[in-house]
């Protein structure tokens, strides 16, 4: 049986203390595949020496996550590039808007989000959109550019029914974490009503830890307990859950 955590920061310095053990106990789990999104140039080396050190569970992404978008996101926007043609990634991620913490920069992570999905395209990679308290604006910029060459993950989806509906009419799967484990956190209400060819696994570590971990730190290993959450909700096997979630996750990677 074999998991796949589609989306978990395990360069954090969070793991500082412990990212060998911790990652050896997601191994021993069944997770054994995990997709690393980017946040900014600063942590780039970070990531490439994570890769360096787990070779063949480690597949990374390259891109600038919405709330560094700065007064300086054409620079970072410009080693994003210079990354993307030195070497091979599995997605451009992660990108989108985040409206939650700051509305100042709006245009220019709007500007950021479309370059980077015109980038996904050249390099025929998917997609790994951030969207927090931004569901129109993030649609808005999809709807402009899509294409059967625009597809990816909606990471971390909270959405309503209706918005999952619009994001897979995208061509992303969505995201399932931490929160479908949360008693206020609603999809847990609808998301039996999504085919299971459109979600995949996620943690996002080692932010939104499931039940019963939340309000600590995540690891990837709780992959595990998001996908008996989904199994539950579904009425299948958490095998099963493991076969098609991580089959999904091969569609979208490549890998």
């Amino acid at each position: 049986m074999i998991f796949t955590d589609t989306h978990t920061h395990l360069y954090s310095e969070e793991f500082n203390e412990d990212r060998n053990e911790m990652i050896q106990r997601a191994i021993d789990a069944g997770v054994s595949r995990f997709f690393i999104p980017a946040i900014d140039s600063s942590q780039t080396a970070a990531m490439y020496d994570l890769e360096k050190s787990n070779p063949d569970n480690v597949f990374l992404m390259m891109g600038l996550h919405p709330t560094y978008v700065k007064e300086n996101y054409q620079e970072e926007l410009q080693h994003v590039k210079e990354e993307l043609a030195k070497r091979e990634f599995y997605a451009i991620g992660e990108i989108g808007i985040d409206l939650y913490w700051d509305k100042t920069h709006l245009a220019e992570q709007q500007d950021a989000f479309r370059t980077q999905i015109q980038l996904a395209k050249q390099y025929q990679l998917p997609i790994v959109i951030h969207c927090r308290d931004a569901f129109d604006e993030v649609f808005a910029v999809l709807e402009e550019e899509k294409s059967d060459e625009l597809f990816g993950i909606f990471h971390c989806f909270t959405g309503t029914y209706e918005q999952a509906l619009q994001a897979i009419s995208y061509n992303m799967k969505l995201g399932i974490g931490g929160v479908v484990t949360f008693k206020n956190g609603k999809i847990d209400q609808f998301l039996h009503q999504i085919d299971l060819q459109h979600i995949v696994l996620e943690t996002d570590s080692p932010y939104l830890a499931p039940i019963p971990y939340r309000g600590k730190r995540n690891e990837s290993s709780y992959v595990v307990n998001v996908a008996q959450k989904i199994a539950d909700i579904y009425g299948v096997s958490v095998d099963e859950i493991a076969l098609k979630t991580t089959e999904n996750s091969k569609a979208i990677f490549g890998i």
